[in-house]
């Protein structure tokens, strides 16, 4: 073996272009299998139409093609066998945009988000599909959830919790009166940046944000611009934009917006919380299939009784299962009456899940499963 010394940097670039070579054919490989794994789900969805009748064939047709477990399942193989010097999660990524660019050629996605371009919401629909959907800005949380239920979107992904500013009502109030389910979930890294158009940082007038993220960045803005104007607006994204087009405000808006935008960072990571995260869900018409590391999110509404909640929840104790979120909105079905959002570990398929289910449905007057899915695995 040659030493270190022994190795030029000539030798090294040939290295690195034999590797890239090999990279390169395994990336079309693996995409020409991808395509055979399409013909292959679709003549079998064909021979099990001749079978059944009254299919909802574009609902069949999202189901054939995406896999939420599966996708998890493989990211999670995937940082479990990486040894390095690449870390799990940048390998993890790697492979999260090449299966993504395969699954374009055996089905394009369409997935709906709250938009407009730019906000956070479309970067956590890029973080969970990768680079090659077709992400479709909507202007509110129930458009969103209209698109997807409509069969125009395959997929929907809407913020559900900020970890400084608590859960988003508006997202769970949502669930309640739709059929759609939970498909997966994304964490999302919030940073915060003050953007201004270009030239545009010495005549700042007001600054415009998501009511959370003027929130969030609170200290800081009574720090640095103690008598600006602060104005709240329907998203990030949507304050960028008013940025690149009025002169004298500035956006407190991702890199993504800045990007889209236009706009030039006057200042960097101006949140307060250092660990700022926001928690989105992907909404889509199907149920998920366990992939072995999983949650369940539910929706209950309790007998107005003494020791009720306590019931509710002494299943879960019992079967030693983690609950990892519990949250209450008004019923809007009867003055000063509640539901309860549940989160757990745990897939509604597994015999022990289901049984805690069969008792909680058996003691309510209401629980909906709003779905199980895979764990964020980025």
């Amino acid at each position: 073996m040659a030493s270190d010394k022994d190795i030029d940097l000539g030798s090294l670039r040939r290295d690195i272009d034999r590797i890239d070579s090999q990279i390169h054919q395994l990336l079309n490989e693996r995409a020409r299998c991808a395509q055979q794994v399409a013909i292959v789900k679709q003549r079998e969805f064909e021979a099990a139409q001749q079978f059944e009748s009254g299919t909802d064939s574009s609902s069949a047709q999202q189901l054939l093609f995406y896999r939420p477990e599966r996708e998890a399942q493989v990211l999670e193989r995937v940082k479990a066998a990486n040894t390095g010097p690449l870390a799990d999660d940048t390998v993890a990524y790697i492979f999260r945009e090449i299966m993504s660019a395969c699954l374009a050629l055996e089905k394009p996605m369409e997935v709906a988000y709250l938009g407009p371009e730019g906000t956070y919401t479309q970067a956590a629909a890029i973080k969970h599909f990768g680079h090659a959907v077709i992400s479709v800005p909507m202007t509110t949380i129930d458009a969103v959830f209209s698109q997807v239920e409509s069969g125009q979107c395959h997929y929907g992904v809407v913020p559900v919790e900020n970890s400084t500013e608590g859960m988003v009502s508006h997202t769970l109030d949502a669930f309640v009166n739709s059929s759609l389910k939970i498909c997966g979930e994304v964490e999302l890294r919030v940073r915060l940046n003050l953007l201004v158009a270009q030239g545009g940082e010495a005549d700042i007038t007001r600054i415009c944000a998501h009511q959370q993220a003027l929130a969030q960045s609170r200290l800081w803005l009574d720090a640095n611009f103690p008598n600006i104007e602060r104005v709240a607006v329907s998203s990030n994204g949507e304050a960028a934009r008013i940025a690149a087009k009025e002169a004298g405000t500035a956006a407190i808006a991702s890199d993504l917006a800045a990007q889209k935008y236009g706009l030039m960072a006057l200042a960097s990571g101006i949140e307060d919380q250092p660990d700022n995260t926001t928690r989105f869900l992907v909404i889509g018409r199907e149920n998920v299939s366990a992939s072995g590391k999983d949650k369940t999110s539910i929706v209950v509404s309790a007998h107005n009784r003494p020791g009720a909640l306590f019931k509710l929840l002494e299943p879960f104790q019992q079967s030693n299962i983690m609950l990892t979120r519990i949250d209450t909105r008004p019923s809007r079905t009867e003055t000063w009456t509640y539901v309860f959002f549940i989160e757990f570990e745990g897939h509604q398929d597994d015999p022990e899940i289901a049984a805690i289910l069969d008792n909680i449905s058996q003691q309510t007057v209401m629980c909906k499963i709003l779905g199980s899915y895979p764990k964020a695995a980025l």
